[in-house]
């Protein structure tokens, strides 16, 4: 029975310390890049302590997690060693123990990924449905989409320290659309690493990094958007040059890893209207 109970406990220890830290890798990865603009008002350097770990550092959960469970794991192997735990041990034990832990260790990250994911609730409705009229004006140009209808209805509207002037006839209901169409067109070519693809949507200094980016991750990835949201958030132009920002949130997921993360960013595109028919292009990504 002491046996027994030491192994379960190891069991346990095993999980703790196995425990994956990893993040989704999506397009643009995780750190600003390309071109930026203020799209809120300044805010004063806050007093509180941050309730988020700083990029790149473990969180004190998983810290945590690691340092007890290394110390429970190394102070039971002492304890079986020291104690003649494995005596007589076969080894058939030696395999019920390995099943064992790999399937406590399954139900364990189905469990924390299916409470990460109820946090969350889609934000757009019908978001992943395909619109034939939107995949017809994709295959007729390459950008975002093209000014059409009356503009102006109220989307998105920014605070008067954020320039909102949108040029005439803008779509903004189709420009919401294709945005959040592209965005997971980019994370597909993304996943393929199909550089070809993402060059048609991004400026040529925004590509170079990208794609430089992108050679750092081995094989495709296998990241899904599973809800996301769009909202123009800053937009001005001039005889040259309209710019607009569109922010974007949902959650998005490895679909092998089971890892899943909150969809946070600011896309800053611009548009040549000088030029007949010009593409939007993005030239920056804030996270």
């Amino acid at each position: 029975m002491k046996k027994l109970l030491i192994m379960f406990a190891m069991i346990f220890a095993v999980s703790l310390v196995a425990s994956p830290i990893a993040e989704a890798k999506k397009f643009g990865g995780s750190k600003s890049i390309g071109k930026s603009h203020q799209t809120a008002p300044a805010q004063p350097a806050a007093t509180n302590t941050p309730t988020t770990a700083p990029a790149g550092a473990p969180g004190k959960k998983g810290m945590m997690g690691g340092m007890l469970g290394g110390l429970l794991a190394g102070g039971l192997l002492a304890a079986l060693f020291m104690g003649g735990g494995f005596e007589n041990i076969q080894i058939m034990d030696i395999l019920i123990i390995g099943l064992l832990a790999f399937v406590l260790f399954k139900i364990v990250r189905t469990v924390m990924a299916s409470k990460a994911g109820a946090q969350q609730r889609p934000a757009y409705a019908g978001a992943g449905q395909p619109n034939p009229n939107l995949q017809r004006q994709q295959a007729e140009q390459t950008g975002f989409a093209t000014n059409a209808n009356s503009g102006s209805n109220g989307f998105g509207q920014a605070t008067s320290a954020v320039p909102f002037d949108l040029p005439a006839g803008f779509d903004l209901p189709g420009f919401l659309e294709g945005a959040r169409s592209h965005y997971k067109t980019l994370q597909l070519a993304w996943n393929e690493n199909d550089l070809s693809k993402i060059q048609e949507y991004v400026s040529i200094e925004l590509y170079n990094e990208l794609s430089n980016q992108r050679r750092e991750l081995v094989g495709d990835q296998h990241t899904e958007v599973m809800f996301l949201d769009a909202e123009l958030v800053r937009a001005t132009h001039n005889a040259n040059l309209a710019e607009v920002s569109v922010k974007f949130s949902g959650r998005y997921r490895d679909t092998v890893e089971g890892v899943e993360e909150e969809i946070k960013e600011i896309w800053h595109l611009e548009r040549n209207v000088t030029q007949t028919n010009s593409p939007w292009l993005i030239v920056g990504i804030e996270q």
